[in-house]
């Protein structure tokens, strides 16, 4: 497709994305990443699926000014004090209910529970890319769409924070 034609949509793991990121030793500039979905990919709208935790009210404004959907996840606190909001079932239910609105679809994940996703997406040929965060760490079920795959950690100067911090 010509640049600038085509109507792609993201959707985009963000706990996997944000862990994987910061596994790595960098953070990812959620500014940059959304215009690089748009210039690489011609991404029109980018759905960001993440837990909803109180207090993290600035971030989400933030993100939504970059230009992404957020779909939130209710979290539950675990009796060992971490916090769950599993977003897979959000991520693949949106991604059908877009369906027929987009041309293509990024999944941004290296997260194997999306291997049906990524799979009937690929059958369908309605799947623009791959996105992992980590070529080093994320589900072998995936490796068979190697062809279709780009990885982040790849793009750290280009995509991190100058000064490695995070906001």
């Amino acid at each position: 497709m010509s640049k600038n034609k085509a109507n792609n949509f993201a959707f985009i793991d963000s706990q996997n994305l944000n862990l994987s990121i910061r596994d790595q030793g960098w953070a990812l500039d959620w500014k940059k990443f959304r215009q690089y979905l748009s210039d690489k990919y011609d991404v029109k709208r980018a759905y960001i699926f993440i837990g909803y935790f109180p207090g993290n009210e600035m971030l989400y404004n933030s993100l939504i000014q970059f230009g992404y959907f957020i779909v939130f996840k209710p979290t539950l606190k675990l009796p060992n004090g971490s916090v769950k909001g599993n977003v897979d079932a959000e991520l693949v239910l949106h991604s059908m209910i877009e369906y027929g609105n987009y041309d293509k679809a990024v999944i941004v994940t290296g997260d194997g529970d999306f291997y049906c996703l990524v799979e009937y997406l690929a059958e369908q040929e309605k799947l623009e890319k791959l996105i992992i965060p980590n070529q080093n760490k994320y589900s072998s079920l995936l490796r068979k769409f190697a062809d279709q795959t780009n990885y982040i950690n790849e793009l750290r100067g280009k995509l991190g924070y100058k000064n490695e911090k995070s906001p």
